[in-house]
């Protein structure tokens, strides 16, 4: 297939094209020390529930207070205190202090001429917008729908669907590109899009991409072949 087959290329943006400073791990374990608990869930337990909360909350602040709350409660402690470590957490939490990662910029600046650029990512504005200031992508993308906000959140097909229809787009001429099997992926594939995986952690996600990369600069000069 010749690059010509694709005209329009939409993005993920967390732990595809930019990640934070600080790691969410490291942020979590100073909220269980302020609030003087021994940690009692990791990291990626608050990711395999982070959907789960987003369509029912208006903030990522009252998502996590919901999310702790209720891995407190599964624990068989107080609600209360997930709720603590929650506002522990949102208290450290910098949504502008993230950095590009490596072949973002490369990508970007490469493709701009050649398709039409739109972002599809999970989270509230205030949360998302701080993170394209702060990187330099709030001017690269012809449209951004924050999923979970503007429509269902991804894996389903609508926020993929949404950014399409503004940039008067086709899905069989389209790719996403992301970082998550469970959420971009099986979003795209759901959709209709060209699925492009490059992987951010372990995944087990009976899922499978149309093209798997190691890294995003592989994309340059692709021809989608």
């Amino acid at each position: 297939m010749s690059s010509s087959s694709v005209d329009t290329v939409l993005f993920d943006l967390d732990d595809t094209l930019v990640t934070y400073n600080r790691s969410t791990a490291a942020v979590l374990d100073e909220a269980f020390a302020a609030v003087g608990v021994d940690p009692f869930f990791s990291a990626d337990a608050y990711f395999e529930r982070y959907e789960e909360f987003l369509p029912r909350t208006d903030s990522i602040e009252g998502l996590r207070e919901a999310c702790f709350s209720a891995i407190a409660d599964d624990s068989g402690r107080d609600p209360a205190v997930g709720r603590d470590v929650a506002r522990a957490f949102n208290a450290r939490r910098d949504h502008g202090d993230v950095r590009l990662l490596p072949g973002a910029r490369e990508v970007l600046d490469a493709f701009a001429d050649e398709y039409r650029l739109g972002l599809v990512t999970n989270g509230m504005p205030t949360v998302q917008r701080p993170k394209l200031a702060r990187t330099g992508l709030d001017e690269t993308f012809e449209t951004v729908v924050f999923a979970g906000h503007d429509t269902e959140p991804k894996p389903a097909a609508e926020p993929f669907h949404r950014a399409l229809s503004r940039l008067d787009a086709n899905a069989d001429r389209a790719a996403h590109v992301g970082n998550s099997l469970a959420s971009d992926v099986a979003g795209a594939n759901a959709a209709g899009l060209r699925s492009v995986w490059v992987p951010a952690y372990e995944e087990s996600v009976d899922v499978t991409p149309h093209l798997r990369l190691d890294s995003l600069d592989e994309l340059v000069g692709h021809s989608w072949a």
